[in-house]
């Protein structure tokens, strides 16, 4: 049988429209909304912005911002059409094993791994990181022990000590597992209070952060094209295309969260009209804020403070080091940070787990990852055996590591969402789609190329480490799922 065997729509439909035995429909279209901006400003925003500057664009990184937000928004587009056409948890995963075949929806669902698992890691790191700062800046407390705070990999460039085990972040991923176990609308009214928080937090940043702006800090605006060489002898793309384009990749995790709001498709009380508002509403509100809060940012510091003294907690320390009389600011972003850091890690692992689900309930991945539990009616197994993934992550992989792979692998995702639009609308012309991509297939063909040149920008290093994640999947594909898949039993 055809290592392309696809599922076809119209199981995918049954499935979604059988409610008794599945997931609990919950979620309103605002609940989608806060969901996506819940998952998008985060990390992202608040770390990866500083460490786009100092190892790629410099004041640039809002090029890159726009460039990534362009790659968004056209895969946004395609995202919102297929999870109102095709309203059933399993995000691009499910989409592309109906479109282009069991094999690559296999790839894809083992590539959303590195977007969700990973990504949660890399926000957890990133939450231990300003945790020390609430400790040492807020409530005047000695910090964690670096050592007990960072990956084993990583050294200070200050004192030369070496980490052992991050385990804040591990804490903050095991406890937040926990609460998805418990049930989805109590984790999505959770999030949303903490979403009202962090968009009040970004906006006063920008208001009162504009006053400080140094316009020497935004010359060049484009560096002059150059080679960086960071202090674990990392060497980076700096300045001109090259530099825009590498930026566009590393703050491209800023964006990742809109699409996970698909992988809720399954619990939204109306999909059909609720998808498309959820993601292009997420995705339309975050942009702005972040092109606003990258320009203040990097005009608050010098690319060198990045480096160096900014290079943790960056929001924070800049806030403190360059905005006189705004301490309370400083003290106020590492509170909110704390607490929207951890709503980007509850939508992350939520994702994640629905991936998982839609994988098993396929037979590609064992039964255990589909067991729902008797009262909560969510995939408890599946967000415990997550739990142990991302916490190995997050406790002994550097953060820079874990958010590069996590950009590859979702730009890789998005790529196949785009084609997905295109093959859909030839193999299945007659599909009811409450939301339609405009001009298709000019819009998702501009998505693939604009996603392609993102992972170019992000170099080979990312490349190798892609090929060889894609690898492991494909032991456990040839191994395991092709020889359970239902399809290919005949039990779909």
């Amino acid at each position: 049988m055809s290592l392309f065997i696809k599922k076809p729509v119209s199981v995918l439909m049954a499935e979604a429209a059988d409610t008794e035995k599945g997931l609990k429909r919950t979620l309103s279209a605002g609940s989608l909304v806060a969901l996506g901006i819940g998952a998008i400003i985060g990390a992202g925003l608040f770390v990866r912005t500083a460490a786009a500057a100092a190892q790629n664009a410099g004041p640039s990184v809002t090029l890159g911002f726009i460039v990534a937000a362009i790659g968004c928004g056209l895969a946004g587009l395609c995202y919102a059409e297929l999870s109102s056409s095709i309203p059933i948890s399993g995000s691009a995963y499910t989409y592309t094993y109906a479109t282009m075949g069991e094999l690559l929806a296999w790839i894809i669902g083992w590539d959303l791994v590195l977007e969700y698992a990973v990504g949660a890691a890399t926000v957890g790191i990133a939450w231990s990181e300003y945790l020390n700062n609430l400790l040492v800046h807020v409530l005047h407390m000695k910090p964690i022990a670096y050592q007990l705070c960072h990956s084993p990999f990583e050294i200070s460039a200050l004192t030369g000590e070496h980490g052992m085990i991050n385990l804040p972040a591990l804490g903050i991923v095991s406890l937040l597992s926990l609460l998805l176990i418990k049930g989805t609308q109590e984790s999505a009214f959770v999030n949303g209070i903490i979403v009202i928080t962090k968009v009040a937090i970004v906006i006063l940043i920008i208001i009162f952060g504009w006053n400080f702006i140094n316009p020497a800090n935004h010359e060049p605006y484009i560096p002059a094209p150059s080679i960086y060489e960071d202090h674990q002898g990392i060497k980076h793309s700096y300045g001109g295309i090259m530099g825009i384009l590498g930026a566009a990749g590393v703050v491209f995790f800023a964006f990742i969260g809109f699409d996970a709001v698909s992988t809720a498709a399954q619990e939204t009380k109306n999909p059909k009209t609720a998808m498309p508002i959820g993601i292009l509403g997420s995705l339309a509100v975050c942009t702005v804020l972040y092109i606003l809060f990258a320009h203040v940012l990097t005009g608050l510091a010098p690319v060198d403070f990045f480096r160096t003294t900014g290079k943790e907690a960056s929001v924070a320390t800049a806030i403190n080091t360059f905005m006189p009389g705004y301490g309370w600011l400083g003290k106020l972003v590492t509170v909110a940070i704390l607490a929207g850091f951890s709503s980007v890690i509850l939508v992350m692992l939520l994702g994640q787990s629905r991936v998982f689900y839609s994988m098993s309930k396929d037979g590609l991945l064992p039964k255990v990852f589909s067991d729902l539990h008797p009262k909560f009616k969510t995939p408890y197994k599946a967000n415990l055996i997550i739990l142990v993934l991302v916490g190995i992550f997050a406790a002994f992989v550097p953060g820079d590591i874990v958010g590069d792979m996590t950009s590859i692998g979702t730009l890789f995702a998005f790529i196949l969402v785009c084609a997905a639009v295109i093959i859909l609308r030839k193999t299945e012309p007659d599909l009811p789609r409450q939301f339609k991509t405009p001009w298709v297939p000019v819009v998702p063909i501009l998505g693939i190329i604009v996603c392609a040149a993102m992972i170019f920008g992000l170099g080979w290093t990312n490349w190798l480490r892609l090929f060889g994640w894609l690898a492991i999947g494909f032991i456990i594909y040839f191994s395991y799922s092709k020889k359970n898949s239902k399809l290919r039993k005949g039990d779909k």
